[in-house]
């Protein structure tokens, strides 16, 4: 989504001022150490954090139903939510995390026979696999052409995802201002990028649905003008933003061009 004009409008629990309470893990299993928010990845358990949470969660959910019976690797998989959930459908997957803590939360957290995570950088993990799997990654790299180039060695087909920066940033601008983002792109860079390293690449955008496209259209019509009249936005958004769900997304190859510059974020699906 479009950053909001105000941290209070916005359903990113991130922006809106908070005790540094709400971005810590809640309910976590016993032996496994919470995660605080740092705004570089998002997590689950973290009420405020799940519009960003959910709107990851739906890509895994896709890609998951595609890779049944496969070897994946998930890099930069951060706190290990989408490798697990893979490893409920393909044969084996691998999580590849650098930071130590990320690390070893998902190695305490997520347990299964064909599931494991290493501790290793995307651009020197050369384990091979069927497919291969880095959302909202590519965009942190210093060097993405090496990265995809690095990929493309590995596996025969990969899932990349990274924010749609003219959805992200204000209106004309070239970055969104997340500190952790070297690079946003649109959708014309993002693929031509990915094709430097894959022969096929077909785009895919994810898009508000139910209760976010009617937030979307309420703001437009003036909603948030009206809530900070009447001094309603933290009530409502600490309801609203935890009652998120994947439904509340779609994720949609574009009919046009035109249509795909409105996307949230921006998905490559790719083949050598």
């Amino acid at each position: 989504m479009r950053r909001a004009p105000s941290s209070e409008t916005s359903v990113d629990g991130r922006h809106q001022p908070a005790a540094p309470e709400r971005f810590l893990q809640r309910n976590q299993p016993p032996g496994v150490p919470p995660l605080a928010l740092t705004g570089e990845r998002t997590l689950p358990d973290v009420p405020a954090e799940n519009y960003w949470f959910r709107r990851h969660l739906v890509v895994y959910e896709w890609i998951a139903a595609r890779v049944a019976g496969r070897n994946v690797i998930d890099m930069a998989c951060g706190e290990g939510y989408g490798s697990a959930l893979i490893a409920e459908h393909a044969a084996s997957v691998v999580g590849v995390e650098a930071n130590p803590e990320t690390y070893e939360h998902a190695r305490l957290r997520y347990r299964a026979p064909n599931l494991r995570f290493e501790r290793d950088l995307i651009e020197t993990f050369a384990e091979r696999a069927e497919v291969i799997v880095c959302l909202q990654t590519i965009e942190h790299v210093r060097d993405p052409e090496g990265v995809l180039a690095h990929f493309a060695t590995l596996a025969q087909e990969a899932f990349v995802s990274t924010p749609n920066v003219l959805t992200l940033a204000p209106a004309g601008a070239q970055h969104s201002g997340n500190p952790f983002h070297l690079r946003e792109y649109t959708p014309e860079q993002f693929s031509a990028l990915c094709a430097g390293a894959f022969a096929e690449v077909h785009m895919l955008g994810l898009y508000h649905a139910r209760k976010l496209r009617a937030h979307e259209l309420a703001l437009r019509l003036g909603f948030e003008r009206a809530h900070r009249a009447l001094r309603m936005t933290r009530p409502f958004y600490e309801r609203f933003t935890p009652a998120i769900s994947t439904r509340d997304f779609a994720l949609r190859q574009a009919r046009a061009p035109r249509e795909l510059a409105r996307s949230l974020d921006l998905i490559a699906h790719c083949r050598r």
